[in-house]
């Protein structure tokens, strides 16, 4: 059996990520940070454009699908989101080092259910990057 104090190396290792600099595992802070910018960009919208002006609980729903559309168009063609690029953030592939379309699109679709998106392993990665098999890292 080995020891329960073992040391698993930084985060992103087993990915075969650098430990600091471009290209290295991006940290829950700078994440959360992007997707507060994200959110409030999408509630901004739906609120503005879709609502008429006016609150209703309706609008977090038509945000969310703001977020779902934006998501689906930035990081499926240029790999960020206007919030992931203020935190200097990038979507890659595992395999490929860039983000197609269909991966992009359950990526998002997984991290607007939310619950995939709470789930993280070891080097940080939510449940929904290790289903569509991409990583956030530093640009």
């Amino acid at each position: 059996m080995e020891d329960a104090g073992a040391d698993f190396g930084y985060r992103g290792e087993q990915l075969g990520l650098p430990e600091t600099g471009p290209n290295s595992l991006a940290r829950p802070g700078r994440r959360l940070g992007a997707l507060a910018v994200d959110w409030g960009l999408c509630v901004l919208i739906a609120y503005g454009l879709i609502t008429d002006g006016y609150s209703s609980p309706a609008t977090s729903n038509w945000a969310l699908l703001v977020f779902l559309v934006m998501s689906l168009l930035t990081v499926g063609t240029i790999g960020f989101t206007p919030g992931k690029r203020l935190f200097g953030i990038r979507v890659l592939s595992l395999e490929t080092g860039t983000v197609n379309p269909a991966r992009a699109a359950l990526r998002t679709v997984l991290l607007c259910l939310a619950v995939p998106a709470l789930i993280w392993d070891r080097d940080g990665r939510g449940l929904h990057d290790k289903l569509a098999r991409t990583v956030e890292v530093r640009i």
